[in-house]
């Protein structure tokens, strides 16, 4: 379904067993950056009823899940550490045409938007199955079916009012793009590092 090149090592799970207070941070600021996009892709198109609806209930649920992240970080003694940069979303930002119509800008927002849905939702499945901890396992689960959501939702949108534009061949350019960026990734004890 996500159509993703290339998975992420299993061995990823180990680095983040490593170092939970550090991924649990950056996703928190994941899940934050995420209701922000949702936000700004409504300020974009407003005029679009059913975008801003279906986007409004995205950004609750990508808050509410910056709230479940954050309770999981107190409960457990953590501090929710400062906001972390995001190379890998940097990188795929890259991509976006930030030349052409509207249409054309909206069709790559939200693409790049369903890019980095899909990416979560597979990092996400990895831990639900790999992971040693039975809390974070559940709760991955759960989230991973989220994100699953959200990708279907911007990739909808996308096709939906992306009439002037040959979005399957602009996804499929995308695809290829980030099976680049993530070659990079897979290091670190971040969502998607």
């Amino acid at each position: 379904m996500l159509g993703l090149k290339l998975a992420t090592d299993p061995r990823w799970v180990d680095i983040v067993e490593s170092n939970i207070e550090e991924i649990l941070t950056d996703h928190a600021w994941c899940e934050q950056k995420a209701a922000t996009n949702a936000i700004t892709i409504i300020t974009l198109n407003s005029e679009l009823e059913d975008l801003v609806t279906d986007l409004l209930a995205l950004a609750k649920e990508e808050l509410e899940h910056f709230e479940m992240v954050h309770e999981i970080i107190k409960k457990r003694g953590y501090k929710l550490g400062r906001e972390r940069k995001d190379s890998y979303v940097n990188e795929l930002y890259k991509f976006m045409n930030k030349g052409g119509n509207r249409v054309q800008s909206m069709v790559d927002r939200l693409l790049f938007s369903a890019m980095i849905e899909a990416r979560s939702c597979e990092r996400f499945k990895l831990l639900s199955q790999k992971i040693k901890d039975p809390e974070l396992s559940k709760f991955y689960h759960d989230l991973m079916i989220s994100e699953a959501g959200h990708y279907t939702t911007f990739i909808g949108f996308a096709r939906k009012y992306g009439q002037d534009v040959d979005v399957d061949k602009r996804w499929k350019e995308l695809i290829d793009f980030e099976a680049e960026v993530i070659q990079s990734y897979g290091k670190s004890e971040t969502i998607h590092g």
